[in-house]
């Protein structure tokens, strides 16, 4: 596979995960992880400089929760070094 093919394949599975993601779904990805949205409610911050509460609105934020294999291959990098 040359280059350019390799850069458009990859190019395609983001965007097919990013609309995938955008729709409102999950994106599990086998032995590596998954990218999940959970919607999280508005609250009151406080500005740490000023002390002001200031609100913050209710929002959907995207998750990367990693695999037990992942979890697994890095915990093994670690304790070669």
């Amino acid at each position: 596979m040359s280059r350019q093919e390799s850069a458009d394949l990859v190019q395609s599975v983001l965007g097919m995960i990013s609309d995938t993601l955008a729709s409102g779904e999950s994106v599990k990805l086998s032995s590596f992880g998954s990218f999940l949205l959970r919607d999280k409610r508005g609250r009151v911050g406080r500005n740490p400089k000023t002390g002001v509460e200031v609100p913050i609105d209710a929002r959907r934020v995207l998750v990367f929760k990693p695999s037990q294999v992942l979890k697994e291959r890095v915990d093994s990098s670690l304790s070669k070094d």
